[in-house]
């Protein structure tokens, strides 16, 4: 189950960054491996970074509670609110968080999972800020475009495991 390497990882459109791979892998288990906390701790965020998550009601008008924690010990606690759970094409939410201690940054994201044949997913993330400066800052403080790559890699590799072991 090899992944092809990140085929788009870059600021769009005036206020957007958007993240996009292509896994060999059926689209009910790219969608699964987010809608379910016990995978989605598994490889969620960058390289060395680790997940808790606190609550998980994965429904639209759902809320999202985690903490990602960085391999120096930062953490950065994370609100989401789910406006759309689509499985399995879809899944948005209105994301609120940061840095510990930090002013929170807030954007709207959404995954689309498009099936390219039975065992060949697409699968594009969209964040959208409420403007270029704010994309751009985020894009600064905490290396979204990098972090987005690198959690998309955790991703691939998390899918080629759970594939080999199914």
């Amino acid at each position: 189950m090899a992944s092809e390497a990140v085929s788009l990882a870059e600021v769009q459109g005036e206020c957007e960054i958007v993240v996009m791979r292509i896994f060999d892998a059926p689209r009910e288990m790219v969608f699964d491996a987010w809608a379910d906390p016990k995978q989605l701790v598994q490889w969620f965020g960058p390289e060395g970074f680790t997940t808790t998550i606190e609550s998980f009601d994965f429904r639209e008008g759902g809320e999202w509670l985690q903490v990602m924690h960085g391999p120096d010990g930062t953490n950065y606690p994370c609100t989401a609110l789910f406006t759309e759970v689509t499985p399995p094409e879809v899944i948005a939410y209105f994301n609120r968080g940061g840095r510990e201690g930090e002013a929170e940054v807030e954007f709207q994201s959404t995954a689309t999972f498009e099936e390219i044949s039975a065992d060949r997913t697409r699968l594009t993330i969209r964040m959208e800020f409420p403007s270029a400066e704010e994309r751009d800052e985020n894009v600064r403080r905490y290396g979204s475009i990098e972090g987005g790559r690198q959690t998309l890699i955790r991703l691939a590799d998390f899918l080629t495991k759970k594939g080999v072991a199914a």
